[in-house]
């Protein structure tokens, strides 16, 4: 392990260091009764025993059916094909979370070679001394395969529940002579052949641990003219100043600092707020791959507080944005936040909440899922969402000419951008929630001033998303009411049933008389609408002409464009 994280540092600049996170191997070499018995806990005690439900991607007779192909040959295979093996059963269950670790166990030989993704393309980030002239140059294909293609094929060894995850993984271990030739990519022992853009091409051959300890490298930082003030730093957070209008936090690890804690650092942070004055704060999560979400909430309070008084929220995220950060990240949007960068690795549901584990004899370690983590549920701005990679509002990569320039692409962009090119994406057509509906009447009502006070309008509200105001004014105008547990459910998606609820309470709210049946002709009550509770209202709104459009497929729920068109139907009396 630590011979092999020096070269990785020294001769290639890999990233595969990230990925090696095993143990000692056993004293002896592992015979086949004892790979069964590693296989055998890794199926029965972690994928099936412990992950909330493993099979939710593959059916299980997928995977007993690789699990009786590698049972097959454990007597012939190596340690390197047993855990490329181990990584294959693993990968069926399509997790983020949920791997085998890669590792010493196998002695992986490499090719001398390096990528980096910037924009759309790969680059050489890394080469032998004779092919310095093609540092930074586009690879287009890899073993006479679009780099694409190489990429879905290492999703059959690398578990993960979006493609970005995935290239992640890639990125991390492209290099691996030993997973090209299980995936029969490469012929066992023949050289890579790398094709750049333009028809050049390289042939690197496999060395070992030994022989690659010994080489020697050109790098991309070789030819990086500085660093930019936002480059990654060691630290869990820090934050700055940047010019006098923007404020930058750098959130690096979801996890408090023992010199500082995260109370204490919002404090600074508020401090620095008030001392300024910032018409755009970026928080920065794009090297943050998770830790505990809930950490960073004192900071969020912290950042409510200046978007009440008029800053605007910019979350930073990336590829490497993952786990708890991504969900820190859907939080901002629930601020009202805008998301600027580029696909986050992690997705926005998402099995997390991990737990690790050792194999019995070989001592490889792993970790698996503890439960599914739903947003979907939890909050308005991951309303439809599901297991997909989380998108930014606005998309902005970072550039290769920016990255040698030592410049940051997204930040330099977040400073010169105008203001109405920071909001958030309108995603019109997802689901409707209750929050979001109470929100689009808010504002048809003029969106009045509001006191929240220290106790917050329903059990369940957090305090800091953007409909706070909406839902105390509802609660105090008798338009929401929440349930008997004191709860509103504010992420549930709204009904038209609700809908029409809501309207007529806040039409009597607002004290707005409701035009009368003969105005509109609509005809009878839609069945869907016309037996449940509140009968009677939802028959009132309807003659009123307000369940816009007519003829809406009212056995399912409205979307966000629907609720638009409610509302401004409200308005419209209103004025």
């Amino acid at each position: 392990m630590k011979t092999l994280k020096a070269w990785a540092q020294r001769a290639l600049g890999l990233c595969l260091a990230a990925l090696l996170v095993v143990p000692a191997l056993a004293a002896e070499p592992l015979s086949a009764g004892q790979r069964r018995e590693d296989l055998d806990f890794l199926y029965e005690k972690v994928l099936k025993g412990a992950h909330p439900n493993a099979f939710a991607n593959t059916p299980e007779s997928e995977f007993l059916k690789v699990k009786a192909e590698i049972e097959g040959r454990l007597e012939t295979e190596t340690d390197t094909e047993f855990l490329l093996d181990l990584m294959r059963l693993t990968a069926l269950v399509g997790d983020s979370h949920t791997s085998v670790s890669v590792g010493s166990l196998a002695d992986f030989r490499g090719y001398p070679l390096s990528l980096i993704r910037r924009g759309e393309s790969w680059y050489l980030s890394a080469a032998a001394p004779e092919d310095k002239n093609l540092l930074c140059r586009e690879v287009v294909q890899l073993a006479g395969k679009p780099v694409e293609e190489v990429i879905e094929a290492y999703g059959a060894l690398f578990s993960s529940d979006n493609p970005v995850h995935l290239r992640r993984s890639f990125r991390q271990a492209c290099n691996v002579a030993d997973i090209y030739e299980y995936l029969g990519l490469v012929e066992a022992g023949e050289p890579l052949t790398v094709t750049l853009k333009g028809g050049e091409t390289l042939t690197l051959e496999p060395v070992g641990m030994e022989e690659r300890n010994k080489l020697e490298a050109v790098r991309i930082s070789d030819k990086i003219k500085g660093q930019p003030e936002t480059a990654a730093r060691d630290a869990y957070y820090f934050a700055r100043p940047l010019t006098e209008d923007a404020y930058y936090i750098q959130y690096n690890v979801c996890r408090e600092a023992e010199d500082l804690s995260m109370e204490d650092f919002a404090a600074l942070v508020a401090k620095d707020l008030e001392a300024g004055d910032y018409d755009r704060v970026l928080l920065d999560l794009r090297n943050n791959g998770g830790g505990s979400d809930g950490v960073i909430w004192p900071l969020f309070e912290v950042l409510r507080e200046a978007m009440d008084g008029g800053a605007r929220l910019v979350g930073l995220i990336g590829e490497n944005t993952f786990s708890s950060a991504l969900i820190n990240a859907v939080e901002i949007q629930e601020m009202g936040g805008t998301l600027a960068g580029e696909n986050a690795g992690g997705s926005v549901c998402h099995f997390g909440a991990v737990k690790t584990f050792s194999l019995p004899n070989s001592k490889v370690r792993g970790q698996v899922s503890g439960k599914y983590l739903d947003l979907n549920t939890l909050l308005d701005a991951a309303a439809g969402r599901g297991v997909v990679a989380l998108a930014p509002d606005i998309h902005v990569p970072q550039e290769l000419a920016d990255t040698l320039d030592g410049k940051d692409s997204l930040v330099e962009w977040c400073l010169t951008a105008p203001e109405q090119q920071l909001t958030p994406a309108n995603h019109y057509d997802a689901p409707l929630t209750r929050g979001r509906f109470i929100g689009q009447l808010y504002e048809a009502a003029g969106s009045p001033a509001v006191e929240i006070g220290e106790a917050l309008p329903f059990a369940d509200s957090f305090g800091i998303e953007w409909y706070l105001p909406a839902v105390a004014w509802a609660r105090d105008q008798g338009v929401a009411q929440g349930g008997a547990d004191g709860r509103f459910y504010a992420a549930r998606p709204i009904t038209w049933r609700e809908a029409a609820v809501f309207l007529s309470r806040t039409a009597k709210a607002l004290e707005i008389p409701l035009p009368s049946p003969a105005e509109h002709r609509q005809g009878p009550v839609p069945a869907e609408l016309a037996q449940g509770w509140e009968q009677d209202t939802v028959a009132d709104i309807w003659d009123a002409g307000l369940l816009l459009p007519s003829d809406a497929d009212f056995s399912k729920g409205l979307t966000r464009s629907q609720g638009e068109e409610l509302a401004a139907a409200l308005a419209g009396l209103l004025n």
